[in-house]
């Protein structure tokens, strides 16, 4: 029997789960992280908010950083700046 038992892939050895993020592909090393282990994966830094793309027209899933989150192949995330300023210093009165 082999070892069932396999932190890195749960059941799927030599095996690591296909994800997007930011556009860029990633491949997850386990088969759930945390929103803190996948921004650090994409080498995301800083005050940014991750979400989990929603086919359809569902909203997109805000992934906090304890969040711990099941993945799947093909599954895209993105990030954007916590603190958004529209307009910032070019908007005129």
């Amino acid at each position: 029997m082999q070892n069932d038992k396999n932190d890195d892939h749960a059941g799927k050895p030599n095996e690591k789960t296909s994800i997007i993020i930011d556009k860029k592909q990633y491949f997850a090393p386990k088969p759930q992280m945390t929103g803190a282990e996948l921004k650090a994966l994409a080498g995301i830094v800083g005050d940014y908010i991750l979400y989990k793309k929603v086919p359809g027209q569902g909203d997109d899933v805000k992934i906090k950083d304890e969040t711990l989150v099941p993945l799947k192949d093909g599954d895209h995330f993105y990030s954007v700046l916590a603190t958004l300023n529209p307009g910032g210093d070019h908007a005129t009165a």
